[in-house]
């Protein structure tokens, strides 16, 4: 049976005005069993958490998140991220964004593309 995990990620810690709350929200309502929650900044080289989520999530599993910026704000990174989407065949929710389904073990060329562009202004606005 597969898994359907959701990933939070806020770049600032509690006292400084942001929280998990609304993200946790919108991936229970989207249909999350299980949530991820990190607290890092979005350029963070290794973000603990999420590699802990892709090493534990199996094939036919599902991850969601709410914007593509909370995976990463680096197209380098991202494209990682969609290389082991891709290579445990994996599905990846953006909730309002793009479904990116690699259960076949393949991606189609424009989720490709559109999640690299989704990236390469995330990293622009980090910027």
């Amino acid at each position: 049976m597969s898994t359907i995990y959701g990933y939070a990620r806020c770049s600032l810690a509690e006292d400084k005005g942001q929280d998990l709350n609304r993200q946790v929200r919108e991936l229970r309502e989207a249909g999350a069993e299980e949530i991820i929650t990190e607290r890092e900044h979005g350029d963070a080289k290794v973000k603990q958490n999420l590699e802990m989520l892709l090493d534990t999530a199996a094939e036919g599993d599902t991850i969601i998140t709410t914007e593509v910026s909370r995976l990463s704000r680096s197209t380098q990174q991202l494209c990682e991220i969609i290389n082991v989407v891709k290579a445990k065949k994996l599905r990846l929710i953006i909730l309002g964004s793009i479904t990116v389904d690699c259960r076949s073990g393949e991606i189609d060329p424009m989720s490709q593309a559109f999640i690299q562009m989704s990236a390469v202004f995330s990293e622009l606005e980090l910027s």
